[in-house]
């Protein structure tokens, strides 16, 4: 089972969505970038857990992630990973930084936020970030077809 660190990228139109006890939060069209970690005991397969609910919407949101991926508005579009026993989901957030969604996806540590966004494919913005913290990056661009994705 792969540990690591991840960055999700998520398409998406103009969007005011209630995420939680973070109340409502205004989403720019264009891109976000979540970065998460994946040193849990489901390591990497937490990125297919993520998919799985954009895809299939069957269960309630538990972390902030969840309630854009429920939302039928945001789709994934990439993940980029990197397998890893480091702790750099900070690091890495940082790295790749930029307009920030405020308290999203950093309830556990002092990061301002874990969700960026971009006007235009950040790809290779995320790929430098991960090289600039020598992780070994690995791509995979996610097809839509309406509401099927697949990884």
């Amino acid at each position: 089972m792969n540990k690591g660190v991840y960055a999700l990228i998520l398409k998406n139109p103009h969007r005011e969505i209630r995420i939680g006890a973070l109340g409502v939060r205004e989403f720019a069209a264009g891109r976000h970038i979540y970065v998460g970690s994946a040193l849990g005991s489901g390591g990497l397969a937490r990125v297919e857990r993520h998919v799985r609910l954009a895809l299939h919407r069957d269960r309630s949101a538990r972390w902030h992630i969840d309630y854009l991926l429920l939302d039928p508005c945001f789709a994934p579009v990439a993940v980029v990973t990197a397998a890893t026993d480091r702790d750099c989901e900070c690091a890495l957030a940082r790295a790749i930084g930029g307009p920030p969604v405020p308290g999203f996806g950093c309830s556990d540590c002092a990061c301002p936020s874990h969700l960026f966004h971009r006007s235009g494919d950040p790809v290779e913005e995320v790929l430098a970030a991960f090289r600039g913290l020598n992780l070994d990056a690995r791509i995979t661009r996610i097809k839509n077809e309406g509401d099927e994705h697949r990884v």
